[in-house]
């Protein structure tokens, strides 16, 4: 089960941040900006090879002791973070997999919209209930 679900646009600067349990919501917020730091040292890593081969998913960015942080980078550059708690045994790397591709096809809606603003905060009703389902049940 994700606790935190987070789009961060290419400048590094947030679009939308979920977390479930609020009282933990700037434990959440650190975690996810510190992340950031990973996903742009893997992507310097890959260089062009991220480009050729495009794959998308970068795995865990890193675990910490109660939660582990996933990483998502798309070809705009804007970055999907997950973050997992970790007594979760049962999840595995393809359903995380799966996860992002779910978060990636609901953000491409939201950018297919006319009326959005790329750039502006996602307020999309049916993109928030679809993490929603995300934070509630697995795949």
């Amino acid at each position: 089960m994700a606790v935190c679900i987070a789009v961060i646009a290419k400048e590094n600067y947030p679009l939308y941040i979920r977390s479930t349990p609020t009282e933990n919501e700037l434990k959440f917020h650190y975690m996810v900006h510190t992340s950031l730091d990973v996903v742009d040292e893997k992507i310097s890593a890959m260089g062009k090879a991220l480009v050729d081969q495009r794959e998308l998913y970068l795995g865990l960015l890193y675990p910490t002791e109660d939660y582990k942080v996933y990483g998502y980078v798309t070809n705009s550059k804007v970055k999907f973070v997950m973050v997992v708690d970790s007594s979760n045994t049962a999840l595995r790397d393809n359903e995380i997999r799966s996860m992002f591709r779910k978060l990636h096809n609901s953000y491409t809606d939201v950018m297919c919209n006319p009326f959005y603003n790329p750039g502006d905060r996602i307020q999309s009703r049916a993109f928030d209930n679809m993490v929603t389902s995300m934070m509630i049940q697995v795949c």
